[in-house]
């Protein structure tokens, strides 16, 4: 198995800028041996691989693992380049049947667009590694893993395949791309604990539509306030000029109530305002966004409703407080695009750098340079 990942990463163009990769050995638990950003030469990666020693352990916890590389391996800090359009690739090698359910995490790996292809012996069950793979047909079976040289070029063949497949030819031209449009939704806690910090939160949601380029055809924007259950204040497609938002904004009161169920409330959002009914326009590729500003922590989860936002593709940024922050920072799409003040009322100083992060993103988040081959994200 290890000369095998060997000679696949000898195939591949590593650079930082061109292919990375990541290696994770897993039996009872996971282990990354290195990330997608440790390495940028080819040769580091070959020699580290060259290295490795097995773990042993038992029993075989694949779903485990799989959730493991979703949440540690394929985010932004480890060096993945999924906002960027950078197709993600899974190589699993796997000899035995799972301990663990592996069709939740397989699903949510899909879901977040990697492409996962599995390679199982006998003693595999074939039927559950042809279920973690984006399609039965990336599914490839040796008798033993010492039969490996065998499908070697046929898995390189069809990676290439597929990453011709996902990745977009689009032209260089700006005008025809989305960066000058965007759809974010203000999720606003409204409950009890933010009585005093609510002005300067509504201000907040004023100076940042003060920033966008509103218009039916340019950003729209939705308001919600929650507590113990949400409110919409307006939808994505309920106005089309910045005067009418900042009006509608400025006159804003404070809902009060508890708990607070902020787990509630994203699955709100998801199922009622990111939606083509309320003006969200994610299926012609508009950057989807969502601005949380909350200051406590929640009394229901927040872990499954946030997951589900994120692998629907919106875009999820949060401003806490010292109530909030860790919260916050699981919440959003990654712990970078969180943000923390002591109280709301200290939102004006963080202002200038919470927007800038904000057309960042939706910069990377909307590929504008055509992409080749030579650009993977790849963890074996």
């Amino acid at each position: 198995m290890r000369d095998f990942v060997q000679r696949v990463v000898e195939k591949l163009t590593v650079e930082e800028n061109r292919d990375r990769v990541s290696v994770v050995q897993y039996s009872r638990e996971p282990e990354a041996h290195f990330y997608l950003n440790t390495y940028t030469t080819k040769e580091d990666v070959v020699d580290t691989v060259r290295g490795l020693r097995h773990k042993g352990g038992r029993p075989l916890n694949t779903g485990a693992a799989l959730q493991y590389v979703r949440d540690n391996v394929f985010i932004a800090s480890s060096g993945s380049r999924r906002l960027e359009g950078v197709p993600q690739i899974l190589i699993l090698l796997n000899g035995g049947r799972s301990f663990d359910n592996v069709d939740t995490p397989a699903s949510a790996l899909k879901e977040l667009g990697v492409l996962v292809f599995g390679i199982g012996t006998r003693s595999s069950d074939s039927k559950e590694l042809q279920r973690i793979s984006h399609d039965p047909s990336y599914a490839l079976s040796v008798s033993d893993f010492t039969d490996l040289p065998n499908i070697q070029q046929q898995l390189l063949s069809s990676v290439e395949a597929v990453v011709i497949d996902v990745t977009p030819e689009s032209t260089t031209d700006l005008v025809d791309h989305d960066t000058s449009r965007k759809d974010v939704v203000f999720l606003v806690d409204g409950s009890d604990g933010t009585r005093n910090g609510f002005p300067a939160m509504r201000d907040f949601v004023q100076r940042v539509v003060g920033k966008l380029n509103v218009g039916g055809d340019k950003d729209r924007v939705s308001v919600v306030q929650y507590g113990r259950d949400q409110e919409v204040h307006f939808y994505l497609n309920t106005y089309t000029t910045k005067e009418d938002i900042l009006g509608t904004v400025r006159s804003l009161r404070h809902r009060g109530g508890r708990p607070l169920n902020t787990g509630a409330a994203l699955q709100y959002v998801r199922d009622n305002v990111f939606t083509a009914s309320s003006g969200s326009r994610s299926q012609e590729g508009v950057p989807q966004m969502l601005i949380l500003l909350s200051g406590g922590r929640s009394s229901d989860n927040v872990d499954i409703p946030a997951s589900a936002l994120k692998e629907s593709g919106v875009l999820i940024f949060g401003i806490g407080t010292r109530n909030s922050s860790r919260e916050v920072q699981r919440i959003a799409t990654d712990p970078s695009f969180s943000q923390s003040v002591s109280e709301f009322t200290d939102l004006p100083s963080i202002q200038e750098q919470f927007f800038s992060s904000l057309i960042t993103v939706q910069v990377e988040a909307t590929p504008i340079t055509p992409t080749v081959i030579g650009k993977n994200g790849c963890v074996i």
